[in-house]
């Protein structure tokens, strides 16, 4: 194997910047983990949260990272199906709604729905309950 030890644009350990944890923003995060609704035929998106510190979060305490206007109406808590813990979720017969009034919308324009981008624009969707999730905004959701 070739070593690089001579080669000055190579980083060397000592010469790494140090970081300190002042400067560094530390955030909640989140396993988010989606299922199939076999009820209303949708996914139905789980969130189990972190703090700052990498502790779990309560349940209540996840209501903090949800828009008030969904926190404790169509976010709820409930034990994960597979995990069989607390977790925050969405209630699929909301997002059910809205993802049949996008494609109908979609076939009034003469649009054809493809199947391969719903999740993106369910994705897109679960955003506006939960401001705090990032996720790909690169991609085309013209059905």
């Amino acid at each position: 194997m070739e070593t690089f030890s001579n080669d000055t644009a190579t980083l060397s350990p000592t010469s790494a910047p140090q970081v300190s944890g002042v400067n560094v923003l530390k955030t909640r995060t989140y396993d988010v983990s989606i299922t199939y609704d076999k009820y209303y035929r949708t996914p139905r998106i789980w969130l189990f949260g972190y703090s700052e510190n990498q502790q779990p979060l309560q349940p209540e305490e996840v209501f903090m990272d949800i828009h008030a206007d969904h926190a404790f109406k169509t976010v709820t808590i409930d034990k994960h199906p597979h995990l069989g813990v607390p977790c925050a979720y969405v209630h699929p017969c909301k997002h059910a709604e809205l993802m049949k009034k996008i494609v109908h919308r979609h076939l009034e324009n003469g649009r054809e729905p493809r199947v391969d981008l719903y999740l993106i624009l369910f994705l897109k969707f679960m955003s506006a309950v939960i401001p705090t999730i990032e996720y790909d905004f690169t991609a085309q959701t013209d059905f």
